[in-house]
């Protein structure tokens, strides 16, 4: 039987024959492989953006929440309100209140338990409807994700084309917030999904941001800049204190902002405010970039009698999970929502869920939000079998593929690279250098100034 492996496979990857046989793939002397394939990506974008997503699935589940005032709380112990539907706005609710200052602001406000899970698997399948119609999709956070449309034209046509297509599987996949119909997103003008399409991911998500619900906003190659110079300044990414600055140099939109020089924004912003003006003058364009999506990393243990000790459970999971980060598909990835699960006695099961918000490759990081739910909610009876799957990797940082088993590095390499762009910074604003580094020259000597010197701190 031969088999045919390809170079760019990870290496110490696992090939398995119609017989069971494991055999190892050997790297390739002369094409190295890399541990993340190279994304894809595309100059032109179609954001899909759904505002108050997490609040619209738990209206779609729960249709009483839709006539009167709800807010859904933090997934945190600090219990304050996260998203607000807009009647409960109207009556001067805001994210980020608590409890308390909500209620006494609005006596009918209806309060909302957070199901992150929930959350993340019905983006899940948008991502997924999204990605049969181009293989260049980007999610942003929860209900926004671009979509690369280079080279789609050929396939559905010019731009009102694609985002039909992508408007039909968005509704064919069960996002038809607002009817419980059959018709599509298209044609609902209660549905909350905004298109915009343009150059960049950033003219692209501003035209989603003026699009009215159930409809999209195309703007015309050659037209971004027409486009940009009437949008407010709130259409840029950008801190509460650094618009602040901005309006008070009598700047509202963003064609006041491309009127100034760039030299001069960058001096007085630095290479935020260079980023920024390039964005509001049409300059920067951000190409969407595909993810590649790994398959799932699982690892199981099965006990020779049913075991109910919590301290044995926990050991057995470290162990678990030393086991599926040290897969080789794992490698140069980390790892952003776990999945433990037991099979207990007498035929039950127990399973739980955690979304990380700082993925990592670390074993403790997992760990302890797996055994915080396993606390809040365990399982019914002694567990038979115990099984830790990965259901959604990040790639790493370049120190983190290059040297997966070396944490230390990977941060020291942060560092390194946050210190050359403070560097940087300030070499731009005050034109001469501010920070030294000390070194050795005779530190021998019985003289002070003998001993060390200070040289400028280079990049």
């Amino acid at each position: 039987m031969t088999y045919k492996v390809d170079s760019s496979v990870l290496p110490g990857m696992i090939l398995r024959d119609m017989f069971g046989i494991q055999f190892s793939a050997l790297e390739s002397m002369s094409h190295p492989p890399s541990p993340v394939p190279r994304p894809l990506s595309s100059d032109y974008a179609l954001c899909c953006w759904i505002p108050l997503y997490a609040l619209r699935l738990e209206e779609a589940r729960r249709p009483e929440l839709t006539a009167r005032p709800a807010a859904l709380l933090t997934a945190d112990t600090t219990r304050r309100l996260w998203q607000v539907s807009p009647l409960a706005r109207r009556a001067g609710v805001r994210s980020g209140m608590t409890v308390s200052r909500a209620i006494g602001l609005c006596a009918t406000l209806r309060l909302c338990e957070p199901d992150p899970v929930f959350y993340e698997e019905e983006f899940a399948r948008l991502v997924a409807a999204l990605s049969r119609v181009s293989p260049v999709v980007e999610p942003v956070e929860l209900g926004r994700a671009y979509v690369g449309t280079d080279g789609l034209e050929g396939l559905f046509g010019g731009p009102d084309q694609i985002v039909e297509v992508v408007q039909l599987r968005i509704a064919d996949c069960g996002l038809r917030i607002g009817s419980a119909g059959v018709e599509s997103a298209i044609h609902n003008p209660q549905s909350a999904i905004r298109l915009g399409w343009g150059k960049g991911k950033f003219v692209s998500w501003t035209a989603a941001t003026r699009a009215k619900p159930g409809e999209c906003v195309i703007v015309q190659p050659g037209e971004e800049g027409t486009f940009l110079a009437a949008q407010p300044l709130a259409a840029l990414p950008i801190d509460p204190d650094t618009h602040r600055r901005l309006r008070q140099l009598g700047l509202r939109t963003l064609g006041q902002l491309a009127a100034l020089p760039e030299d001069a924004v960058a001096a007085q912003f630095g290479d935020a405010g260079r980023r920024l003006w390039r964005l509001a003058a049409g300059q920067t364009v951000e190409p969407v970039t595909g993810r590649p999506a790994p398959e799932p990393v699982a690892a199981q243990l099965t006990f020779y009698s049913p075991v109910a000790d919590r301290a044995l459970l926990a050991r057995a999971l470290d162990r678990l999970l030393d086991r599926a980060l040290a897969s080789p598909r794992r490698v140069g990835w980390r790892v952003q929502t776990a999945r433990l699960s037991a099979a207990l006695e007498h035929g039950g099961s127990w399973s739980t869920v955690v979304t990380l918000r700082d993925p990592t490759a670390r074993r403790e990081g997992i760990a302890a939000p797996l055994l915080a739910r396993w606390d809040a909610a365990p399982p019914a009876g002694a567990v038979e079998r115990l099984t830790v799957e990965f259901t959604a990797l990040v790639p790493g940082t370049t120190e983190l593929q290059l040297f997966a088993r070396d944490a230390d590095a990977a941060a020291r390499a942060g560092r390194r690279r946050a210190l050359r762009a403070a560097v940087r910074e300030i070499l731009q604003r005050l034109r001469r250098p501010m920070l030294y580094r000390v070194i050795e020259l005779e530190p021998w000597s019985r003289i002070p100034e003998r001993r060390y010197a200070l040289i400028d701190l280079d990049e």
